[in-house]
């Protein structure tokens, strides 16, 4: 590509790090979690939400587990101080949930943050400056010393007017741009902050470390934070959390690593809505847990549920692919991958329940609101005989035998293929049905009277030609002599092959469904499937529907 030469690198590397981080392989316990959707999330909306919308979604947002939320930048509009005045004036927020505001560091807009809060019972305060050598050099033109005083007055005005007001009110401090600073000034304004605010076990203050525009790899955010863990003072105090955006795509990596380098709490949005490329997906970062046997502490049984809302209040899609939450996440379309989930489905009915370890599927659909049916196999021109069976078998109820699977699957696929489309599950079994269930053409089968003589003696009865016509003959069995009666009327040349028959479990469950192959004289199969109150009608029908078959072909 041209201009290579222009870019270069723009972080910091840590200067120190024994990279403790790298040696552990999971994350093992949730972290605070702080939703930014109504602040971050919404600032970056083509059209904001309304005051109604964010209600909504604040609603959300608490039934879903969250204990603190970022509402907005009070000071910053009208629209945005209403919506934090609402829901304290209207007692909206629980007790146990703590509201978040951002503000910057100049007195008015501080002062009008605390007059957003009077009578709120818990908030955290949320101080920023910009820190990165690109902003101080570009935008402010100050040294060090000018943005640390920029970050300790802000700190200092915030104390002060904490001490005006009643209510819970804790402190947040974001070196805004952390990644972009070098970790040794991030390290000294970051302490400068704590020394004003003097945390205690009791009054505990938030240090948090942004990826505002992702520069590096994860690891070297990981040893950013490493960095800060080990050398920020009062550290038993503070809390150390995460922002990360999403520049290079590397958000929940950045995310997982920061925490095992020992942050303690994130701040994201559901599905990742933010600035540019979005901000870190709490909920893919949740899951993520979750499919390691952790908690996440948030409940996500019903993301078909959380994304129709997200959508219709944000005007967002949730992307088709995006990790746990897209519509097609779990689809399997490759028919090896098909028939590796249905066997892996067959394996957990026959009592390996012990843990997940479905083939293909990091966790269970049906966990987090999804269906195995509709969401996890899904037909097209590329699936296999395994999952279009696994389709007719789970929602329809039937159990195909192995070769007749195959038969089936090259019907379906080939109807996919010449459409250019996939298929639904009831366009899979309408094919399904028209080819190979009671056909009653050429021949239609009316009735069969049987006589234990010799064997069976059968009297069948059955339309041909635009006539009746009633034919005896004998065999070894009903459906033999059914077989031969048909074969001596017809003139027909071929073997009965393959039978198999089984309840109808699903819709009728006093039905009973047979499948019969026969093989004709030349060698080719055809095969036919049967439905009736009565097991030897079923069969009947089903040999009847596979000579049909032959008959037409």
């Amino acid at each position: 590509m041209k201009n290579v030469e222009k870019y270069t690198r723009q972080f910091f590397n840590a200067p120190v790090t024994e990279m403790k981080w790298a040696q552990k392989s999971y994350v093992d316990k949730a972290p605070i979690w702080c939703s930014v959707d109504l602040r971050d999330g919404n600032q970056a909306l083509i059209v904001p939400m309304s005051l109604s919308e964010k209600l909504e979604f604040f609603k959300k947002l608490v039934d879903i587990g969250f204990k603190e939320i970022e509402i907005g930048f009070p000071a910053a509009s009208e629209t945005e101080y209403e919506f934090c005045r609402t829901l304290i004036e209207q007692d909206l927020i629980p007790d146990d949930v703590t509201i978040q505001v951002l503000t910057q560091s100049r007195e008015h807009i501080i002062e009008k943050t605390f007059e957003a809060l009077k009578g709120c019972k818990n908030a955290i305060v949320h101080l920023y400056n910009s820190t990165s050598l690109a902003q101080r050099e570009q935008v402010f033109r100050k040294s060090r010393e000018e943005i640390i005083k920029i970050a300790v007055d802000g700190a200092e005005m915030c104390r002060n007017y904490r001490e005006k007001y009643e209510g819970n009110f804790r402190f947040e401090y974001s070196p805004e741009s952390f990644t972009g600073t070098e970790p040794e000034f991030a390290l000294e304004i970051c302490n400068a902050v704590l020394d004003v605010w003097k945390p205690t076990a009791e009054d505990k203050v938030i240090i948090n470390l942004p990826v505002t525009v992702q520069l590096s790899m994860p690891h070297v955010y990981a040893n950013q934070i490493e960095y800060m863990c080990d050398n920020l003072k009062y550290r038993e105090n503070v809390i150390v959390s995460l922002h990360p955006h999403n520049d290079r795509g590397c958000a929940v990596a950045d995310t997982e690593m920061g925490l095992l380098a020992g942050a303690d709490r994130v701040e994201g949005t559901l599905f990742g809505n933010g600035e540019r490329t979005g901000n870190v997906d709490i909920i893919n970062l949740a899951l993520n847990m979750y499919s390691q046997g952790v908690d996440p502490k948030l409940e996500l049984s019903d993301i078909p549920d959380i994304a129709e809302l997200y959508t219709r209040v944000t005007g967002m899609n949730v992307y088709e692919r995006q990790p746990y939450s897209g519509k097609l996440v779990f689809a399997a379309f490759s028919g090896s991958h098909q028939d590796a989930i249905a066997k892996g489905m067959k394996w957990r009915e026959e009592g390996h329940t012990d843990h997940w370890t479905v083939p293909y599927l990091p966790i269970d659909p049906e966990d987090i609101g999804r269906e195995y049916s509709a969401d996890v196999i899904r037909i097209n021109s590329q699936s296999g005989k395994g999952g279009i069976g696994y389709i007719l078998e789970t929602r329809f109820g039937y159990d195909l035998p192995k070769k007749m699977r195959e038969s089936v699957g090259y019907l379906v696929k080939s109807v996919s293929d010449h459409q250019h489309k996939e298929l639904l599950p009831e366009e899979v079994y309408t094919i399904f049905k028209q080819k190979y269930v009671d056909i009653q053409s050429p021949i239609n089968f009316c009735e069969a009277h049987f006589v234990q003589r010799d064997g069976i003696e059968a009297t069948v009865t059955f339309e041909m030609d635009g006539r009746k016509v009633s034919v005896n003959d004998t065999g070894n069995g009903r459906l033999d002599a059914v077989s031969n009666a048909i074969r001596s009327y017809t003139g027909t040349d071929y073997s009965l092959n393959v039978y198999s028959e089984h309840a109808l479990e699903v819709g009728s469950a006093s039905k009973a469904v047979s499948y019969v192959e026969i093989v004709s004289g030349d060698g080719k199969s055809f095969w036919g499937t049967g439905i009736d109150n009565d097991i030897i009608t079923s069969s009947i029908k089903a040999l009847v529907s596979a000579v049909n078959n032959m008959l037409t072909a």
